[in-house]
């Protein structure tokens, strides 16, 4: 009774995961920071080169997260496993610095072939070469701010951690608020502006770091593999379902279309705002949900995630019915006058942007409960589904990718779901629950 009261208290006495709180700091001024780069971006440059910078944007941040955060989760587990047996985690990584180098080296070939070889530059980047240079930076930058922020993890420098997030977004949008105030026009500056900033931060919140990384013993290639595959695939499914709509729009836009894309860019973006009114209720939730995991109420606990799961799909519906009936006032307020894109379309994006938050949290909690395969299948069901659907539906460009984007998150949201609720119906200890809303508490939901 002893133990168990005193579990209690230091349960009472710290109701979140470590980090819940820098985290999320570092994620509001990344989402903030990122709206002012859309903004200015839009205002200052032509639609079809807005469009171009944003191809740009899209393979970054879908690439990057897709292939190096797997990367950064592996080295956060590796690296604390080892802390909670008094072992140092240099070797471990050390280890990731070299798989990540080859995946960046491994990238940025890649990249450049097909940017030689294929009308991608001419198509996507509206004839910009300097883009797919400002790519291959952006690959090495993000690879080593995202293995900095596993090991920020994984030693529980969590502060660290958030400085890294938030510092990125202020470092990008500074520099492009000189480049639109100036009236510089061309997009591959405001390329450049996405592509160095990730080691800046990353140097930023390593100021004052001591013992980051302690010596021990060496390290063999399975500390990091445990899940590496699922996970890396299942990463890189999840962005490119995320950036689905984009993609598809850009794919399918005639010559004359290309134009327009950008407004659907911005609507993508005005979509994704109740991305941060998630991050802020998932900070009120999550005190209720630890406080259960601590005292043992596991019933409870089930109850509270169902609970998590009707209030994210609350705020995807507000997102659905903001994006109706205020969207275009919003869009105009903030990009200008020159955007047009219509409540419909709004609407049908914030949809798909709901559904695709709700598949998101339910895949963290699938991969805190070791289900990464399961995590990893819903992705690539959902991008069959947003490609079947997309093909199938009739020809107007911006609708046809929107239902597809709803049934695509829907769809990878369902199995999840069902997933999900079969493994907390059939029994989880207590270990594997509390894992759980330690990986909701820290896993970042980014824009």
């Amino acid at each position: 009774m002893a133990q168990r009261r005193q579990r209690l208290i230091e349960a009472a006495k710290q109701p979140l995961p470590v980090g819940t709180f820098a985290v999320g700091a570092g994620l509001m001024v990344a989402g903030v920071t990122t709206y002012g780069f859309q903004i200015l971006g839009f205002r200052a440059l032509s639609k079809t080169d807005y469009a171009a910078l944003n191809a740009l944007w899209v393979f970054v941040f879908v690439l990057a997260p897709g292939i190096f955060l797997p990367l950064e989760q592996e080295v956060g587990r590796a690296i604390a496993a080892r802390r909670a047996r008094g072992i140092g985690g240099g070797p471990v990584a050390r280890r990731a610095a070299v798989l990540g180098l080859a995946f960046a080296v491994g990238l940025a070939v890649v990249t450049i072939a097909v940017g030689i070889f294929t009308p991608i530059v001419s198509n996507l980047f509206a004839g910009n070469a300097g883009l797919i240079a400002c790519l291959v930076i952006a690959l090495f930058t993000y690879g080593f701010e995202l293995l900095a922020r596993g090991v920020f993890a994984g030693a529980s420098r969590f502060a660290a951690y958030g400085v890294s997030m938030g510092a990125e977004g202020t470092i990008r949008l500074l520099p492009v608020i000189v480049l639109a105030a100036a009236g510089v026009s061309n997009p591959v500056w405001y390329g450049l502006c996405l592509a160095f900033p990730p080691v800046l931060a990353t140097l930023v919140a390593l100021r004052g770091q001591r013992d980051l990384l302690p010596p021990g013993p060496n390290a063999p290639w399975s500390e990091l593999s445990t899940n590496l595959g699922y996970l890396l695939f299942g990463s890189l499914f999840a962005q490119v379902l995320s950036y689905a709509p984009f993609l598809g729009a850009q794919v399918l836009a005639t010559s004359g279309q290309r134009a327009a894309v950008a407004d659907f860019i911005v609507g993508l973006f005005l979509s994704r705002i109740p991305i941060l009114l998630f991050q802020a209720v998932q900070a009120v939730l999550l005190p209720g949900l630890a406080a259960m995991v601590s005292s043992g109420r596991h019933d409870d606990f089930r109850t509270g995630v169902r609970n998590l799961v009707v209030v994210v799909a609350g705020i995807g519906v507000l997102g659905v019915l903001g994006g109706a009936t205020l969207g275009p006032f919003v869009g105009k307020l903030l990009f200008g006058s020159k955007f047009q894109l219509g409540n419909l379309d709004l609407a049908l994006l914030a949809a798909g942007s709901g559904l695709f938050i709700l598949a998101l949290t339910l895949a963290q909690a699938l991969i805190a409960l070791l289900g990464h395969a399961r995590a990893m299948t819903a992705w690539f069901i959902g991008i069959v589904v947003f490609s079947v659907v997309t093909a199938l539906t009739g020809p107007q460009l911006f609708l046809r990718v929107e239902i597809g984007s709803i049934a695509g998150a829907g769809a990878s949201a369902a199995v999840m779901s069902l997933q999900l609720f079969q493994q907390l119906r059939a029994g989880v200890g207590e270990g594997s629950l509390a894992a759980l809303v330690e990986q909701i508490g820290t896993e970042p939901l980014e824009i």
